[in-house]
């Protein structure tokens, strides 16, 4: 079913993590920081950059690994990229209140979301069908005791060039 994945806790907590981006963005940016100046209001420029696409990317990347029907080594790479913007998060945050945003309440807030958003993403991983995977020749995400090197017994399959293919 098309769009299910906006059905998803943990899809709906990643809009929920985006829209509160998007407020601590506005809010940063009507502050008395003139981000016209300085290198640290480059920094600070810098931060909400890298804080919007973040936010942007984990919802993203949770529509595009929700299909339990794809292969487990694309679930894991999206999963990958999921847990990177999240943490990435909570270091644009620190990076912003380094610079001089005293509102930190929002960034508390912030925090706090991304913690919840964690156990739900880890109770999401779980859910992956490791199984259903083809082998992973760069080793990273290949189901328990399959080796990036391992034969694939797809290979095995013996072809029958006298049978009639249809093309």
């Amino acid at each position: 079913m098309m769009n299910e994945w906006k059905k998803l806790p943990i899809f709906k907590k990643a809009m929920d993590i985006q829209e509160l981006v998007d407020h601590i963005i506005k809010a940063v940016e009507q502050t008395d920081i003139d981000f016209e100046k300085d290198i640290q209001a480059e920094m600070i420029k810098s931060n909400l950059s890298f804080l919007r696409e973040n936010a942007m990317i984990i919802p993203a990347k949770i529509a595009g690994a929700a299909d339990e029907d794809m292969l487990y080594d694309i679930r894991m790479e999206n999963a990958a990229i999921i847990r990177k913007s999240a943490r990435e998060l909570i270091t644009d945050a620190r990076g912003i209140q380094m610079h001089g945003f005293k509102d930190i309440e929002y960034l508390d807030l912030l925090r706090k979301e991304v913690d919840e958003f964690r156990v739900l993403f880890a109770e999401w991983v779980k859910t992956f069908n490791c199984w259903n995977y083809i082998i992973d020749r760069w080793g990273l995400f290949n189901p328990p005791g399959i080796n990036y090197d391992d034969i694939d017994p797809d290979d095995d399959i013996p072809l029958n060039l006298d049978e009639d293919i249809d093309f």
